[in-house]
């Protein structure tokens, strides 16, 4: 069954460079997109001056701290090659400050293939 693999790193410097990685070892359909973590979030908004009326998209936009999300639809025997990339990048998922990654089942996809390439 497809997996949909999700990596989120505070590491947002690497985060291309595991989406390279992945893509190196087949992966297609690979996605990135910055976001904010709600702890981050509230750490870093306690020392930002805000006004009253100010919304949280526009603290956001004063707080520089990120993360990045990483992900992709691949067959469930490739997931280990896609974190074994990304550990290679970032460190051991355990340690602090590296990331999370989990997968979910993917009932049906369309569009695109998933899992390596074939090589026949």
């Amino acid at each position: 069954m497809p997996k949909l693999v999700i990596l989120i790193t505070p590491q947002t410097e690497k985060g291309l460079d595991v989406a390279e990685a992945w893509e190196l070892v087949g992966a297609t359909g690979i996605s990135l997109i910055e976001s904010y973590g709600l702890h981050n979030l509230r750490e870093r908004s306690k020392a930002v001056e805000l006004p009253f009326f100010v919304s949280l998209a526009s603290a956001m936009r004063q707080i520089e701290e990120t993360n990045q999300i990483i992900f992709t639809v691949a067959d469930d025997a490739f997931v280990d090659r896609l974190i074994e990339a990304a550990t290679q990048i970032l460190g051991d998922l355990n340690a602090p400050h590296t990331g999370i990654a989990f997968t979910l089942d993917v009932d049906r996809i369309f569009g695109i293939p998933c899992g390596p390439p074939n090589t026949d």
